[in-house]
């Protein structure tokens, strides 16, 4: 289990973390959920930064008046 994770491929860490889950206390299956989950929505986070700085770069930008129009319009 002292395998360095840089030489271990994605189906080695997979397997491992199977073993890991299977063997796992209920305190230890919170925490790798609670990892996971958070890893998880920051790599969405990321993503949505990028886009939005590839939209402000390309200058795909709204006003604040067209804002509340296109929030007008979505309650109608």
């Amino acid at each position: 289990m002292n395998v360095n994770l840089s030489i271990m491929g994605a189906l080695e860490i997979r397997e491992e973390l199977h073993e890991f889950i299977e063997i796992g206390d209920k305190q230890f299956l919170a925490m790798l959920h609670k990892t996971a989950k958070e890893y998880i929505e920051r790599k969405k986070q990321d993503r949505l930064i990028a886009e939005a700085e590839a939209d402000i770069k390309a200058g795909r930008l709204h006003s604040q008046s067209e804002v509340q129009k296109m929030i007008e319009d979505w309650t109608k």
